[in-house]
C-alpha cells in the first residue's frame, strides 16, 4: 500500500468486532518511518455500547479524503482503493519532477 501520500490516518474501531482484523492490519502496514515523517495517526477504539461507527479515513496530500467502513470491505479491497489515488499523486508527482 502506498502510504507515502497521506497526511492523515483516522481509524475507529471496536478491538471484538469483526471490523477488529481489518483495521489492525490497515495500521500496522503504515510503516514507522511514515509515522516519523509527519503522518498524523489518530486510533479510537469502540466499545461494545459506543454510538459511533468504525471508520478508516485518509486525508491525502492534496486534501482529498477517503473513508471506508472496515466492516464491509476486507484489508486488500481497502488497500486497493486507497491506492488507486495514491497512485494518481505518485504519477503527477513523477510528471511534475521531470
Amino acid at each position: 500500500m502506498l502510504t507515502k501520500y497521506f497526511t492523515k490516518v483516522v481509524v475507529r474501531f471496536n478491538p471484538f468486532g469483526k471490523e477488529a482484523k481489518t483495521a489492525r492490519l490497515f495500521l500496522a502496514s503504515i510503516p514507522p518511518r511514515q509515522r516519523i515523517m509527519g503522518t498524523k495517526i489518530e486510533n479510537e477504539l469502540l466499545n461494545s455500547t459506543s454510538t459511533k461507527e468504525p471508520i478508516i479515513k485518509v486525508v491525502y496530500k492534496d486534501k482529498k479524503e477517503d473513508s471506508v467502513d472496515p466492516r464491509v470491505l476486507s484489508f486488500m479491497e481497502i488497500a486497493n482503493k486507497l491506492d488507486g489515488h495514491s497512485r494518481q499523486l505518485r504519477l503527477k508527482e513523477t510528471i511534475e519532477n521531470h
